[in-house]
């Protein structure tokens, strides 16, 4: 009984021991690295942005033939699969699908309702003369996401679209990972 009771005391002193050094311990430095993932995302936000202005610009001067490979190259493969499943709606295309096999087919990954179906990529205009992008502000952004609010405008034919674009960065790049477009429809 007497052995039970020292090995038990040994215990205890030994469980307070080990509680202390875990208090001593030195609390790890979080300021400095809030303020170098501020600048980062700062630093990215401005990256994202200047690519994204350069990448539509580049689009709307491409030309026509080479404008799926352009949209293609900016966007991710996911988005680029959902945009042309859009573009086609109810269209007498071989894959084309109707509104309901669309929204069943991509709603769990995207907002359905902004699709732009039957729209273009980034404009609903069928026709433009030059598209520029007039106004580009960043509205939430974490280290690899970003998302701006854009107004794109063609001034000969007096048109804006304004639009909202997720941006992410992967793989050392940028790519568009969607597009929220008001609904338009076209008979």
């Amino acid at each position: 009984m007497k052995r039970t009771i020292i090995a038990s005391l040994f215990l205890i002193i030994a469980c307070k021991e080990e509680k202390k050094e875990n208090v001593i311990q030195p609390e790890p430095q979080i300021k400095e690295e809030v303020v170098q993932d501020a600048k980062s995302k700062v630093n990215g936000g401005v990256e994202a942005q200047k690519w994204l202005e350069k990448s539509i610009e580049d689009y709307f001067k491409a030309d026509l033939s080479n404008q799926d490979r352009e949209m293609r190259k900016m966007t991710t493969e996911d988005y680029y699969d959902y945009k042309t499943d859009a573009m086609n709606v109810d269209m007498d295309v071989d894959g084309s699908l109707t509104e309901k096999e669309f929204q069943d087919k991509w709603r769990k990954k995207f907002d359905v309702q902004k699709a732009g179906i039957g729209a273009g990529f980034l404009i609903s205009g069928q026709d433009w003369d030059e598209v520029k992008v007039s106004s580009c502000k960043i509205l939430a952004e974490s280290e690899k996401d970003f998302l701006f609010a854009i107004i794109l405008s063609d001034k000969k034919l007096k048109a804006e679209y304004p639009i909202k674009i997720n941006v992410i960065k992967e793989n050392g790049s940028f790519l568009i990972a969607d597009v929220l477009q008001e609904e338009t429809k076209f008979n």
